[in-house]
């Protein structure tokens, strides 16, 4: 199980198109172990990030829980990742079928969890990992392009609706909850002719 693995780390890594053609048959079993393999090795690492984080800062490195917070990283990128995954490609999917990809969800699942490559190998890496994750966003839409058989300019109008629109509510939603703290919250004052 690990060499299919491995060879498709190194393709998606190397040769990103090739691989991705050679993908269409992909069982789901296949794509989802590759997933869990890849979530994993990101979990243990991010959590170990956390921990020289805590050991690094005096301030954390006395404190009781402080080695609670590494665990709580890898549950969190483990759970966390697993789940906003599957829930991001469906949504994405609604996008990719709008815009004319006709090949099946499971197409989409793979453009992503492969696409998501370097984010997971790499993207726990302090201060760069940001490029990772770009790199994962291209390679998310090159395999929408040849997993859905759609034009590349189709795969890129559905991945920007399927993160712009998130975006857009998650802003509203924050504009929503700081303009009503700052409307609700009394500030206190003195009054001008008071006489003390």
């Amino acid at each position: 199980m690990i060499d299919p693995i491995v060879t498709r780390v190194k393709g998606f890594l190397l040769k990103p198109v090739e691989t991705f053609q050679q993908s269409r048959n992909d069982e789901p079993g296949l794509v989802f172990s590759y997933f869990a393999a890849l979530l994993l090795i990101n979990a243990i690492l991010s959590a170990i990030i956390a921990l020289i984080g805590i050991e690094t800062m005096p301030r954390l490195a006395g404190m009781p829980e402080g080695i609670a917070i590494p665990v709580i990283v890898f549950l969190m990128v483990l759970a966390g990742g697993f789940i906003l995954t599957l829930i991001f490609a469906a949504w994405l999917h609604l996008w990719v079928y709008i815009l004319g990809g006709r090949r099946g969800i499971m197409q989409t699942f793979k453009a992503i969890i492969y696409g998501h490559t370097p984010r997971l190998l790499l993207g726990w890496i302090p201060v760069i990992g940001f490029i990772f994750v770009l790199w994962s966003l291209v390679l998310g839409i090159l395999g929408i392009r040849e997993l859905q058989e759609m034009s590349t300019g189709k795969a890129i109008l559905a991945a920007v609706i399927a993160i712009i629109i998130p975006l857009i509510l998650i802003l509203l939603v924050a504009a929503y909850f700081m303009t009503s703290y700052v409307t609700t919250t009394a500030i206190p004052y003195q009054p001008i002719n008071s006489f003390s």
